[in-house]
């Protein structure tokens, strides 16, 4: 027998890797994908027909466009016109509502106008850091649709922490109260990766379930005496002022700390995601699980590392709620707001992005602040902003469609290259490891 080390050439290899990874139709997964991590210039072109569709919508409700549009053929500059201003009365309550009021500056100056900006933050902090969660998860291959449980538990953690221990002092008790939401929604996240790990059940199956069994298990315990039912007997949890997030600007505005708090998240996902070698894992296994197994990557760990991450972030927006605006009043089953599902919404407009969720968190929570005084200094149904928002993430989830309208370019054959070039190295390498371990067992033979 030769000692000579037999090099496979480059047709060996390539039919070697063949035999270990036969091929597979991955159109569906590559539409994922894309849809997952949307290019910047693609959710710019889904807001921009989210608006035309909103428009649309508008102008067909407006009592005035629906008098004149009768005598249209005879007088079509009254059409035109009723048009232009139940659209632009809209979009200008809305800005109005969300950035900046007019009224508001001529009355108490500069500092009084920008208070729908404050509310813009305050509505925007929650979404931001369940959107983060949402992208991490994105950005591992997984779909987490189970914010509104996440949530629920953390906030549960939260508030019942805070109402227990509230003699304690303030930065220790909010620290506390914190920390114990997030490891909640870690907690339960973490059970649908390791379903998902272990089991090979979906993510999508279990999260949902989990949505359902958090949601009764707050009920549950806002209706039981002596749980987190308020000592007022209705089914609202206690106050815990003493745990709030301070107010980062003073009682002129209701941003607090918390949106602070926020920010150091997108930081730190960013940092997580693109500088730590438990973020190329992440997104090693979200392109293929397989060639990141063969590079020596545990895919089982990182899965159920990556959904508590998530939840964690999650969580976190969960005590952003119950510590926020909810902390005087307490909370009830309704705590998540529904920002559980509008994170799925705010990452993907964000591209599973940190900065990108940081502006898509902004923007639909100038949505949700500015929809109030649209609809009543405009009367246009606020339901129509929902209406924006949904038509956001049909669009996303079209990247074809939207290329095409606008006539975008498609995705750079360069990275189309790269991303072949490095299939082709994980099979190879695969493909060379079989090889080695073949020589070895016929030459111990």
């Amino acid at each position: 027998m030769s000692d000579e080390t037999h090099i496979p050439t480059d047709p060996e290899v390539a039919k070697a890797a063949a035999d270990a990874d036969p091929p597979e139709d991955n159109r569906w997964k590559d539409a994922v994908r894309e849809i997952f991590s949307a290019s910047p210039w693609v959710a710019v072109g889904a807001l921009v027909l989210a608006f035309v569709v909103g428009s649309i919508m508008i102008a067909f409700t407006d009592s005035r466009v629906q008098e004149v549009s009768a005598w249209f053929f005879q007088r079509p500059g009254d059409t035109f016109s009723a048009l232009g201003s139940a659209i632009g009365r809209a979009y200008s309550q809305l800005f109005q509502g969300a950035v900046f009021n007019v009224a508001f500056a001529e009355r108490g100056g500069f500092l009084e106008g920008i208070r729908p900006l404050m509310s813009t933050l305050t509505s925007a902090t929650p979404l931001i850091a369940a959107g983060l969660g949402v992208a991490v998860s994105f950005r591992a291959g997984m779909f987490n649709i189970g914010g509104r449980g996440q949530m629920i538990f953390a906030a549960i953690a939260a508030g019942w922490l805070g109402y227990v221990w509230s003699g304690l002092p303030f930065p220790l008790l909010l620290i506390i109260c914190v920390v114990a939401g997030v490891l909640a929604g870690a907690l339960w996240s973490g059970l649908a990766g390791f379903l998902k790990a272990k089991t090979g059940a979906h993510e999508v199956i279990a999260t949902i379930m989990l949505n359902y069994i958090a949601f009764y298990f707050l009920q549950w315990l806002l209706m039981t005496p002596g749980m987190l039912r308020g000592v007022k007997g209705t089914p609202i949890s206690n106050p815990v002022p003493d745990a709030a997030f301070p107010l980062l600007f003073g009682s002129r505005y209701t941003v607090s700390w918390a949106f602070v708090v926020s920010l150091a998240a997108v930081a730190f996902c960013w940092w997580l995601l693109n500088r730590s070698s438990m973020g190329f894992a992440f997104r090693a296994i979200g392109e293929n699980p397989r060639a990141a197994k063969v590079a020596g990557i545990n895919v089982e760990r990182t899965m159920v590392v990556a959904m508590m991450v998530a939840g964690a972030l999650v969580g976190l927006a969960g005590t952003q709620q119950a510590l926020g605006v909810l902390a005087s009043s307490g909370f009830g089953d309704a705590v998540d707001a529904g920002i559980g599902f509008d994170a799925i919404t705010v990452a993907l407009l964000g591209g599973s992005q940190p900065i990108g969720v940081l502006f898509a968190g902004l923007l639909f929570g100038a949505f949700q602040a500015g929809g109030r005084a649209m609809q009543a200094g405009a009367r246009v149904d606020i339901s129509i902003v929902a209406v924006i928002q949904s038509v956001i993430v049909l669009f996303i989830a079209a990247p074809p469609l939207v290329r095409a309208i606008f006539r975008l370019p498609q995705p750079s054959q360069a990275a189309l290259a790269r991303k072949a070039d490095a299939k082709a190295r994980a099979k190879a390498a695969k493909a060379l490891a079989k090889s080695g371990s073949q020589d070895g067992t016929k030459e111990s033979a």
